[in-house]
């Protein structure tokens, strides 16, 4: 059995287009009797220049707790779930994973091209660059 078999990553924010991206991964997960790996990835931007630090453990402290949010909201599934919080981009968080993933899921904000273009895209990078196949769950339309 190869490394990644079964491996299901998906990134998490806890925004709802990432909590529909969790929802399709645990019952992909579940459908192929797999697990999911989800990853939380912060930056400390400006926050990280300044003296003091205290900004920043308060960053890293408030990532931990959107992860543990959404672990435990991923347990209550069934599906064998691990987490794992890194201090970079979630784009080349989410790359890296996918080293050893049969599959990573992320959910789409729904911009339009221009705005992805202008603001970059996590969605996008991921799915021209990752190492296994990628499913982006895109956002609900919207009314009309």
């Amino acid at each position: 059995m190869r490394e990644g078999q079964g491996l299901i990553v998906v990134g998490v924010d806890g925004s709802d287009h990432a909590r529909r991206a969790l929802d399709w991964a645990l019952s992909e997960a579940r459908l192929r009797q797999g697990r999911c790996l989800l990853v939380h990835a912060y930056d400390y931007g400006i926050a990280g220049a300044t003296p003091g630090g205290a900004p920043v453990e308060g960053i890293a402290q408030a990532a931990q707790e959107v992860l543990d949010r959404e672990l435990a909201f991923a347990r209550g599934s069934g599906v064998p779930v691990e987490g794992r919080l890194v201090a970079e981009g979630a784009a080349r968080a989410l790359l890296d994973a996918s080293a050893g993933a049969d599959l990573v899921v992320v959910g789409s904000r729904g911009r339009g091209a221009l705005a992805s273009v202008l603001l970059g895209s996590v969605s996008t990078a991921v799915a021209h660059h990752a190492a296994c196949a990628v499913v982006v769950v895109p956002s609900p339309a919207g009314p009309g």
